[in-house]
Parts: C-alpha cells; sequence; structure tokens
C-alpha cells in the first residue's frame, strides 16, 4: 500500500473514533425557566476557551510580556495592546499609538492615543510607556538586540525613542507582543498577573488557567459582559471531546481530523492563512549532517503534499521557506524517494544486511526526532516523517513531549526537532532568520551556521527601503532552504472553532489577536 492510501485511513480512522466517543459524551442541561428570564442586559455570559497554545510547554504562561514569549497570552486574550499591530494584510497600523515618525535614522517619535487607562484605572501617557520599554530592555532575553534602544523620552502623549544604530524595523518591534504596555507601578503579581490596557481584566492567572472578565470603560468602544476561563488543552482529543459535550464553548488547536465532526448549522469555523510554518531544525552538532547528501536525502523523502492534503485535510500550504508560497513558486527538493535513495548512497550508506535499513561501517543509520503534543499537528508530522524516512532506509525514533526544551539541552539527545513558528509575526520578514537561523541566534537550536546569511542579515537590519527589504529576506530564504540547514513542510490555516452561538471570534494571519470587544455570546 503506497504512503498517501496508509494515510487517508489513518486520517479516517481517527475521525472514525472520535465519531464513536462521541455518541456517550454528556450534554449540558438545558437552560432553566428561571435563568431564561433575567435580563439580558444584565446578565454576565460565560464562555470556557480551550487552547493548545497556552503554558508552560508553549514558553507562554502567565501574562507577564516581559518574560519569554507570555506577552503573546497577554495580547492573544485582549489584556494587553501594543503601539502597532497589524492588519489582516500583515500591514502595520497605529493602535494605541495615534501617530509616528522618524525625526532621522536613530531617533523615532510616537505620540500616545490621550483617551486610555490601564485596567488598574491609571492613565496611559509617555511616562507610563517609558517605564513599561525600561523594565523591559532590563529584563527580556530578545527585546534589546531587537530594538536597538539606548535612551527613551517622555513628554506628555509623547514618546521618543533614541537608537544605538538605523534600526528600520523598530516600528515592526513595537507590535511584537513583548511590547504591550502595562501598569509597572502596579506590576505584575506573584502569578504573573499584571494591568494592560485591553477590552478584558485577568482576575486568576495559573500556567494551566486563566480567568477574564469583560472591562467597563474601555477605550475603544463598549465591551459586552462577559466572563472567559482559557484553559490549556493539549490533547487534541481532549480538545475535540470537550467541544461536543458542551464543557468547552471554543477551541483553538483541534486535530484536522476532528474538523468534519464540527462542520454543521451547530458550530462556527472560522480560519485563517498564516505565516505559521511547520519545519525541521537538524542538529549540526552530529556529524552526520554536515554532509549535504544527507540533508538533501531527508528534505527529499518527506510527502510535504501528502502531509498537508491528506492528514492536514487541505487546511495548510505546502512549504518551501519560512514564508508563504506565492503562486508560479515551486519546490526547490521535490518529493523524490528515488533520488534521496541515490544521495544516501553517494554518502556511503546502503542497505548491507537487507534488514530494510541502510547502514555504513556496520550502524544502521537511526536519527532521534524530537517534537511537542502542544501542536496537533507536530506529532501527526513527526509520524509522517517517520514512515517516509523508513521508506529510504532511514530508521526514526520519535520523543513527543511537553519537557522537550529540556530534552534539548543534551544535543546527543535529539537529531532533528519539528516545531512551529510564526515566521512573520510583526510584518518583518528579517524576525525568523535573527531568531533562528543566523549563527547567534537565540532560537537556533541546532547550531546552524552559513557566513553569507550572516552577511546578508546584517545589510537587511539596516535596510529602510522596504522594497529592498523584501528582496533581501527573499535571497537569504533561498540560502537557507538550498542549503537544507532547515526544511520547511507547512504552513498553517489557523481556525478556531466555537459554538453557533458565539461571535466575532476571528483569527488574524498574525495569530495572536484571538479576543478582541467585538466578541459577543448570544
Amino acid at each position: 500500500m503506497n504512503m498517501k492510501k496508509q494515510m487517508k485511513l489513518l486520517s479516517v480512522a481517527i475521525i472514525g473514533t472520535l465519531l464513536l466517543g462521541a455518541c456517550g459524551a454528556p450534554q449540558k442541561s438545558a437552560q432553566s425557566k428561571d435563568e431564561s428570564a433575567v435580563s439580558k442586559e444584565d446578565t454576565v455570559k460565560s464562555l470556557v476557551y480551550g487552547t493548545s497554545s497556552y503554558g508552560v510547554g508553549m514558553s507562554d504562561a502567565g501574562l507577564n510580556p516581559h518574560e519569554d514569549y507570555s506577552g503573546w497570552s497577554l495580547v492573544r486574550y485582549g489584556v494587553g495592546e501594543t503601539l502597532f499591530k497589524l492588519n489582516d494584510k500583515l500591514e502595520l497600523t497605529p493602535w494605541l499609538a495615534d501617530s509616528y515618525k522618524f525625526i532621522d535614522d536613530n531617533t523615532l517619535e510616537v505620540k500616545i492615543k490621550d483617551n486610555i487607562n490601564f485596567s488598574s484605572g491609571r492613565k496611559l501617557d509617555a511616562t507610563a510607556a517609558k517605564e513599561c520599554f525600561e523594565d523591559l530592555l532590563t529584563v527580556h532575553d530578545r527585546a534589546p538586540k531587537d530594538m536597538k534602544i539606548s535612551e527613551i523620552k517622555a513628554d506628555g502623549q509623547t514618546l521618543t525613542f533614541i537608537t544605538t544604530e538605523p534600526n528600520p524595523a523598530l516600528i515592526n518591534f513595537l507590535a511584537e507582543p513583548y511590547s504591550a504596555l502595562i501598569d509597572m507601578k502596579t506590576g505584575v503579581d506573584a502569578n504573573k498577573n499584571v494591568s494592560g490596557t485591553g477590552p478584558y481584566k485577568a482576575t486568576a492567572v495559573s500556567d494551566t488557567e486563566i480567568d477574564l472578565t469583560s472591562r467597563d470603560g474601555y477605550w475603544d468602544g463598549n465591551v459586552a459582559k462577559t466572563n472567559i476561563k482559557v484553559k490549556s488543552v493539549t490533547d487534541g482529543d481532549t480538545l475535540t471531546m470537550g467541544l461536543q459535550s458542551g464543557e468547552l464553548d471554543a477551541v483553538y488547536g483541534l486535530p484536522y481530523a476532528s474538523y468534519p465532526l464540527f462542520e454543521n448549522d451547530n458550530y462556527n469555523i472560522n480560519s485563517a492563512a498564516t505565516s505559521r510554518a511547520f519545519f525541521l531544525q537538524l542538529n549540526f552538532d552530529n556529524d552526520l549532517f554536515q554532509d549535504k547528501n544527507i540533508r538533501s536525502a531527508i528534505a527529499m523523502a518527506i510527502d510535504k503534499d501528502g502531509f498537508v492534503n491528506v492528514l492536514l485535510g487541505g487546511h495548510g500550504k505546502v512549504a518551501n521557506g519560512p514564508f508563504p508560497m506565492q503562486d508560479g513558486d515551486s519546490l526547490n527538493y521535490s518529493f523524490s524517494p528515488d533520488k534521496s535513495k541515490e544521495l544516501l548512497s553517494a554518502a556511503g550508506w546502503s542497505d548491507s544486511d537487507n534488514d530494510g535499513y541502510v547502514d555504513k561501517d556496520g550502524k544502521n543509520f537511526e536519527i532521534n526526532f524530537l517534537t511537542y503534543p502542544g501542536r496537533s499537528e507536530l506529532p501527526v508530522l513527526a509520524q509522517s516523517i517517520q514512515s517516509n524516512l523508513k521508506d529510504i532506509g532511514i530508521k526514526v525514533n520519535i520523543n513527543s513531549t511537553e519537557n522537550y526544551l529540556e530534552v534539548m539541552k543534551d544535543s546527543k539527545a535529539w537529531d532533528i526537532l519539528a516545531s512551529a513558528m510564526v515566521t512573520n509575526p510583526t510584518g518583518n520578514k528579517a524576525y525568523f532568520f535573527d531568531m533562528t537561523s543566523l549563527s547567534n541566534s537565540p532560537k537556533n537550536r541546532g547550531h546552524y551556521s552559513n557566513a553569507e546569511l550572516d552577511e546578508l542579515a546584517k545589510t537587511l537590519s539596516t535596510t529602510f527601503d522596504s522594497a529592498k527589504r523584501d528582496e533581501l529576506a527573499e535571497q537569504m530564504s533561498d540560502i537557507l532552504v538550498d542549503d537544507c540547514g532547515f526544511i520547511f513542510v507547512s504552513h498553517l490555516q489557523m481556525s478556531l472553532v466555537s459554538k453557533k452561538n458565539i461571535k466575532g471570534l476571528t483569527p488574524m494571519p498574525s495569530d495572536y489577536y484571538e479576543f478582541s470587544k467585538d466578541l459577543v455570546i448570544e
């Protein structure tokens, strides 16, 4: 049986299992007459939201934007906001900012809207913003390098940033969730809760749950009276069953095999194409990956089309690099197991003992594949690649664990890491390379290094012209893909699934604006 048929059967089997499980799922009792008689204006509606994208394993537990990736949670769940935001075309627009201008290459002036308060009641002015940014630059692991700020000045509602060198991407970083403005006078409490400017405030925060309530007097308009509980649910089947049973009212992170269960009049499925890429980082501490023939053999053995169109049910797009492919683009490494076998042979690997695996110097080609379950697509991708690589004689041992960050600390414990990342979260394509694939990148897990890529990154960092920036980013993408430094498999179609009575839960391509003032429970 060929691989695509196997994958189709696997997908059908998963759906069947979920359908059988749903038959015995408990249902919520009907609303009592007394409850239905309560005035709609006086009723605070409640929503339980299950997501695979919150928690320690995702590096975003808590709401402190100055810690790791917790700013994503702050912005996703409507507690915090940034000076600028991205629209559905990934274009920067003012948010808390009213206007801005570059005084010169090293000086940016931003005027803050005059009608905004934190949930603490304190007015947002330039002084409050300055306090927040100064703390960010003192404690955060990425912001100082990104922003290159030497001085911040505050005057009324005018905030001025002075940089150590020209930084054309500074505006983009002011849309990054770590730049969300919080009241530093109330600070961060022991549970990692903060006071933000968004339409919701958090009343309780833990590593697995957040309790939210809507704010009165929100600066951008009225917010429906709503209580929301965000629950971390890393298992896809649990998300599915929770939504079916009514224990969850809306979810993010469903397995793609589950979507047909909710394609009916009882649910909303709102989707958006994103730049979130599913990709592989190779561990270059393993001498095997110093050989480009081996890297190329692995790249050409992966059936990207089968993964996207069979296992994901078409809820995504095949990837050739960090950014979504455009019409007319072609793959650098097309699916070709036969070519993979030729490349392995050229590198000295062949199945000398006919056990189904290629070997060299008496040892089979065997690799440890690391991933995590927080993204339900990743374990499925791991199994798909395990099957693909078995077809060319490579044995793959899968370790899918929430503890993957600890596992990575031992470079001998893993050979390939499969992960997911929004590659263009702020409209600045340099972000992906700066974070993951330059010699000094903080998330360069496999210690990949390419001198040409590093030099282009230096040029990009000081280039203001947007067309030239796009051109440089495209050159860098081509280098990374051609060298098989990373292997890109697909891009995500983000979908939020909810009960039919929930309106305004709309995903965005940037993948971090989920709750807004427009969220309504009818």
